[in-house]
């Protein structure tokens, strides 16, 4: 998250200005960090219906409210990237946005037992809005991405007239439709060269686009502080149950560590060097189909914590110790295809993570929730660390500190 590049331009004799002051930089403003704000609440009521069924049913029914979801906050956040709001009229549309994520996220506990119309209807409003201030950028060719937006929310909201598998099949056909409107939007209308609607939707300020999604993935980590909180509730405070509440603390800030302090900086870099003709499908890579587990590993990581902080001394059930477990490792498995994307280098320490995490699950069910946390401080610690020291091994090698930092280059895509 970078700041703004406040260098002036040279200063003309007589008052008058023969060179032109360099634009700033787009910023991220309170009103998106504020549509933030409501939409990971959406983040919130998942992690409360994961903490009251944590069974493979629920988190499966999870990840289908938040794949749907996810697609139209990124469609938001590519949108004030190119449409700022910066006059009242977008702004009010925006709070109309929120507010309809605001209505989804409500909806959220009762979405496959009563609620899926209303949250149904509170999603078609989040499409209609978004194709109403996109129309302001990209005027008649909102159609190609508006008409399967929109056919994705009516999926949605006939899936609330159904019950069991009829519903699942609903939402499953509105993640395939999203999951297609890329490739219509690339498309575009017949007789448009490819290569100029592609230079169209990957006009991104990488600036903004990198801090927005690192802003959304600092508010989500602040689900899991929320979750040590909800954890102890109303128990005695004692030594033991601080000792639980810093170890789950140490692995949300080891979460931390793996993406910003290597990777946001780098990923800025390499937008920056990729061309606009291939920023649009990196851009869809790296913060949608790669944010997607990362913020999920997020979500079921603060339902185990809810779920194990009053328990740090018993062995876990199945549910709990594979929410902290899983979450970590969906999260890093998130991580790894984010850095591929990118073209960041290394990758091998943080793959090689992911099944030593998950097995961590094992010491939760079989000796205590507290050894599965300190588990994954460990092991998270030890993969920084060894990762750490073999960057700084190409250094010495290479003769130059930048060979350390997280390599960036243009992607093969």
């Amino acid at each position: 998250m970078k700041g703004v590049d406040m260098t002036e331009g040279t200063r003309a004799p007589a008052g008058r200005s023969t060179e032109r002051q360099p634009a700033a930089a787009q910023r991220v403003s309170t009103l998106e960090l504020f549509f933030d704000l409501v939409f990971v609440f959406t983040l919130t009521q998942l992690t409360v219906l994961l903490a009251q069924d944590l069974s493979f049913a629920t988190a499966g029914r999870v990840v289908l409210i938040f794949v749907v979801l996810f697609w139209m906050y990124a469609a938001y956040a590519y949108l004030t990237n190119q449409v700022p709001p910066d006059r009242p009229s977008r702004r009010l549309l925006l709070v109309v946005g929120m507010g309809a994520f605001l209505v989804c996220a409500l909806a959220i506990p009762r979405a496959f037992s009563g609620g899926g119309v209303v949250f149904g209807l509170g999603f078609l409003l989040v499409v209609l809005v978004h194709s109403a201030l996109y129309t302001r950028s990209h005027g008649r060719d909102v159609i190609w991405y508006a008409v399967p937006n929109a056919l994705a929310a009516l999926a949605v909201t006939a899936a609330g007239f159904c019950h069991g598998l009829a519903a699942d099949a609903w939402w499953l056909l509105a993640i395939v439709v999203q999951f297609v409107t890329p490739f219509l939007a690339q498309a575009g209308p017949r007789g448009r060269p490819a290569a100029e609607l592609r230079g169209q939707l990957g006009g991104l300020e990488p600036g903004h686009f990198v801090e927005r999604h690192g802003l959304l993935l600092i508010i989500a980590f602040g689900e899991s502080v929320i979750a040590i909180g909800i954890g102890i509730g109303s128990r005695p405070l004692t030594v033991g149950l601080f000792s639980g509440a810093f170890l789950a603390l140490a692995v949300a800030v080891a979460l931390w560590w793996t993406y910003f302090v290597r990777d946001e900086g780098a990923a800025e870099e390499t937008f920056r060097t990729t061309s606009p003709e291939r920023r649009f499908r990196l851009a869809m890579n790296a913060y949608y189909y790669a944010f997607l587990p990362m913020l999920l590993g997020v979500a079921f990581l603060a339902a185990g914590v809810k779920k194990s902080l009053g328990h740090l001394g018993d062995h876990l059930h199945t549910g709990p110790a594979l929410a902290l477990a899983g979450g970590v490792a969906l999260f890093l498995a998130g991580d790894v295809a984010f850095r591929a994307a990118m073209r960041l280098s290394p990758l091998a320490y943080r793959a090689a993570a992911v099944p030593v995490v998950l097995g961590a699950a094992l010491l939760g069910t079989r000796v205590a929730a507290v050894t599965e946390l300190l588990a994954l401080v460990v092991i998270l610690v030890a993969m920084l660390a060894a990762e750490t020291r073999a960057c700084r091994g190409v250094a010495s090698d290479d003769g130059s500190p930048a060979a350390g930092r997280a390599h960036a280059a243009e992607p093969q895509l």
